[in-house]
């Protein structure tokens, strides 16, 4: 490895051609205008950048996110840009990476962490619940907390266990945490420049099968967005409109919702697509005015459904529509299994046939 200098005096690891040249095309996506094809892992990729590239307080560290450019490439290039000093590799102890981090927040950084996969970060859950959640609060807001942890989680990658469990609702169930999860290229920029802004903590979940899903997005309009404050933070998306009922996902569950709600199109069904994007805050006001509208509801999530998130929207739009439901609100989760191998994960994870079958079941008068 070689140690160079820029123009602009920053010294930086010059790592690999493969490196250098990730991050000559990170330039050249910053400079894009206009639509262009992104996938989600260059969108949140960019994000990162632009955030370092806005504030030097950012820093971005985690098991080989360095020179690999993390096991997913969502951070490649970063350490060519902007040097070891704010994109690092560490240990392999996410316990110390999340406590480090907690240090760094507390005397003014802005980390982003990652924990490569989301059972990974099982060794630092008592770190960011018993710190990382509760810093503000035991200090009487004299100290915040602005760090953000990035998990890659949930399946459809093929993988095995501790490498695709949903984790979310851990971290849902723990006050003083944040948790969000985009669905969309777009939302992946906007939503993790957002989580990087917040003074208070904020698990970013990932989800690993749609880091190579494509869209046009115009960068220039998102990076426009975002400067003018707009947020996304406690605001569902009404992900495609419908009449007849609601499938209300987030995260890796709303491209299966979308598909459900276009097969059932073709019979005559019209479905709209509700799609949370942050679990906490949760968006009461968008889901439940798309329940009272539609009168039926199916939620749609791959974690367990025992003591789920899933289980919470369920109690959530019972408590706020009830007299407008025309039947029970059905989920269509993953077993309440540990994640199976990946021969038999088609059946674990939730399908368009399951979510067409929970719709079938809503209580038709037909």
């Amino acid at each position: 490895m070689t140690v160079t200098t820029a123009a602009n005096g920053t010294t930086t690891a010059n790592v690999s051609a493969a490196t250098a040249s990730a991050a000559a095309s990170a330039a050249a996506t910053a400079e894009a205008t206009g639509p262009q094809s992104l996938t989600m892992a260059k969108a949140l990729n960019t994000a990162m950048a632009d955030a370092m590239r806005t504030d030097p307080a950012v820093l971005v560290f985690g098991e080989d996110v360095g020179m690999l450019g993390g096991v997913f490439r969502i951070t490649d290039g970063l350490m060519a840009e902007f040097g070891e000093q704010r994109c690092f590799d560490t240990p392999l102890a996410e316990s110390g990476i999340v406590g480090m981090a907690v240090g760094m927040a507390i005397n003014g950084m802005r980390p982003v962490i990652e924990m490569q996969f989301d059972a990974f970060a099982y060794p630092a859950f008592e770190q960011i619940v018993s710190h990382v959640a509760k810093m503000h609060n035991r200090t009487k807001g004299k100290l915040k907390m602005p760090m953000v942890i990035r998990v890659p989680y949930a399946g459809g990658i093929g993988g095995v266990e501790h490498h695709c469990d949903s984790s979310e609702s851990y971290y849902a169930h723990t006050a003083g945490l944040k948790v969000y999860t985009p669905a969309t290229v777009a939302d992946g920029y906007r939503m993790l420049r957002e989580a990087i802004d917040s003074d208070d903590p904020v698990m970013f979940m990932e989800p690993k099968k749609l880091y190579w899903s494509k869209d046009q997005v115009d960068l220039g309009a998102l990076r426009a967005e975002h400067d003018a404050g707009t947020s996304t933070e406690g605001r569902a998306a009404v992900a495609r409109p419908g009449t007849d009922a609601t499938l209300i996902a987030y995260g890796p569950s709303v491209p299966t919702a979308l598909a459900a709600a276009a097969a059932a199109a073709e019979e005559g069904r019209s479905l709209e697509v509700i799609d949370v994007r942050t679990l906490v805050p949760f968006d009461d006001e968008t889901v439940c005015a798309s329940v009272r509208k539609t009168g039926r509801a199916v939620v749609i999530a791959e974690a367990h459904g025992f003591a789920s998130v899933s289980s919470e929207i369920v109690a959530r739009v019972q408590e706020r529509a009830f007299h407008y439901l025309a039947a029970p609100i059905l989920r269509v989760t993953g077993f309440d299994v540990p994640f199976p191998s990946p021969k038999l994960e088609h059946y674990y994870l939730p399908s368009v046939d399951r979510i067409l079958d929970a719709v079938d079941d809503l209580q038709w008068e037909d």
